[in-house]
């Protein structure tokens, strides 16, 4: 009988844990060892994640490790990196995505590479979190880095060479850089050269999820799918091929499960990306502004003096009038943090929509939005690829809102299945698993999450609701 344990680091852009999965043979079991925040430090400017800080943190989670476990790995938030001197030592603390340095740095990149063609050379969604905008701050103003760093890591690949010493690159999360090719299946380096980066010798290795890397206190260090999309996507529990996902947290990343990349006039017009996945897949997806919208929301109104549970601000968006207000959620102004439901506001009013004013009001505003969202970006994914998505599977933290899960249900007109809530974890560990030989593969482990119980099905309901308002909503997408 089978009966092995493994540990997941599981990163995310607001808080991270460490798990302990154990397989017993025929069910998987989740232990959390350790859970914390992940909170970014803004100091003369900038905007930065305390990688120290969150190493300390996972420390304390491994040392929670009863013996015996067999294997860690680690996943985060992508795009972001690290860079080390030639002793090994981090040079700076890693910029965060929603730095301001990218501001402007989309029209510097253009003038160099045209948009079509950037497009064209990375398969990537053009949107303001990508790596190559920081990559070219630093190049437009002569950052030192570059004359100190010798190692350029992936954010999660930083903390397995802190665990053992391998300075590699895993393919899942290098291929959200935007310096990395799909048809050179490797880093770009004639695209580096001609953003005047004076320093590409430290792109190093990239390596594919499931590689062994060294040794941490008895453990295995083995790289998952280390991109928490990638984890989260590997522990979708379908059987068939023709599925959407919808990775729920922060960020909704909304996508389907391909054997090639699809770079086309039609997926650029669509702003569709495409990062690498497990076993040579690819992530077909759009990211979307997902629960960002909620978590500031209530951050707000919390610095105001009401801090709402989560469950109270989607029972009030319940109680609210359906269809009165919508804005994209993706529009500019809802990235950085602050105030969203004053954006809200003023996005409603400059469109010519009733102001939302109460709290249910603003929810209700963001949650149909979202819904509504995923319906206009699930059209396009499966139109641009030809491959259909008859059952959309909502996994992570946010499968557990069932009043965004029938909303989804709803405005797509499609069968929601909702979880695994820790899909990520389970995802990270399922690879660990099928490198140490306990699944034969990826199809095997999913067979067996599907015949898991603590999935829940939301049937479409007066779908034709939904269909009256879409064009209403449809007017205001920009992409």
């Amino acid at each position: 009988m089978t009966d092995k344990r493994v540990i997941a680091v599981d990163l995310g852009a607001s808080s991270g844990r460490v798990m302990q999965v154990h397989f017993d043979g025929k069910t998987l079991h989740l232990d959390e060892l350790h859970r914390f925040a992940n909170n970014p430090v803004f100091a003369n400017g900038s905007l930065y994640w305390d990688a120290l800080g969150l190493w300390h943190e996972i420390q304390t989670g491994l040392k929670a490790v009863p013996p015996g476990a067999a294997s860690v790995g680690v996943d985060a938030w992508g795009v972001d990196f690290a860079m080390l001197d030639r002793d090994g030592r981090l040079v700076a603390n890693p910029l965060h995505y929603r730095d301001p340095s990218w501001e402007g740095m989309m029209e510097w990149v253009y003038e160099r590479i045209p948009k079509r063609e950037l497009y064209e050379r990375t398969g990537l969604q053009l949107i303001p979190v990508n790596t190559i905008w920081r990559l070219a701050a630093m190049v437009k103003h002569n950052s030192p880095l570059f004359d100190i760093a010798k190692t350029y890591l992936p954010i999660p690949d930083l903390f397995h060479y802190w665990m053992c010493g391998a300075k590699l690159s895993e393919f899942t999360h290098a291929s959200t850089h935007q310096v990395w090719n799909p048809r050179l299946n490797g880093w770009d380096f004639e695209l580096m050269r001609r953003l005047g980066m004076p320093n590409t010798e430290m792109f190093g290795e990239i390596v594919q999820p499931g590689t062994t890397y060294g040794l941490y206190e008895g453990m295995k260090v083995i790289a998952p799918a280390s991109h928490d999309t990638a984890s989260a996507v590997v522990a979708v529990p379908t059987t068939t091929k023709n599925y959407a996902y919808l990775s729920s947290g922060t960020w909704s990343l909304l996508g389907l499960e391909l054997d090639r990349p699809v770079i086309t006039d039609a997926t650029f017009a669509a702003n569709a990306t495409n990062e690498g996945g497990i076993n040579g897949t690819f992530r077909f997806l759009r990211n979307i502004a997902g629960m960002w919208l909620v978590q500031q929301s209530r951050a707000t109104w919390a610095d105001a003096g009401r801090d709402y549970e989560y469950a109270e601000l989607a029972a009030l968006a319940q109680e609210a009038k359906p269809f009165v207000s919508f804005i994209d959620p993706d529009d500019d102004r809802f990235y950085p943090p602050g105030d969203i439901p004053g954006r809200v506001r003023d996005y409603c009013r400059e469109t010519g929509q009733h102001v939302p004013e109460s709290v249910g009001e603003v929810m209700r505003v963001i949650y149909e939005s979202l819904a509504l969202k995923y319906r206009n970006v699930l059209n396009k994914l499966v139109e641009a690829s030809g491959q259909p998505a008859d059952t959309l599977h909502i996994i992570g933290g946010g499968s557990k809102n069932a009043l965004l899960c029938q909303m989804s249900a709803n405005a797509t007109g499609r069968v929601v299945v909702a979880g695994p809530a820790e899909a990520t974890a389970l995802g990270n560990a399922i690879v660990q698993l099928v490198a140490l030989g306990e699944f034969k593969d990826v199809a095997e482990a999913r067979s067996i999450l599907s015949r898991s119980s603590g999935m829940t099905t939301y049937e479409p309901q007066s779908p034709a609701d939904w269909d009256a308002v879409y064009p209403r909503f449809e007017k205001l997408v920009k992409i």
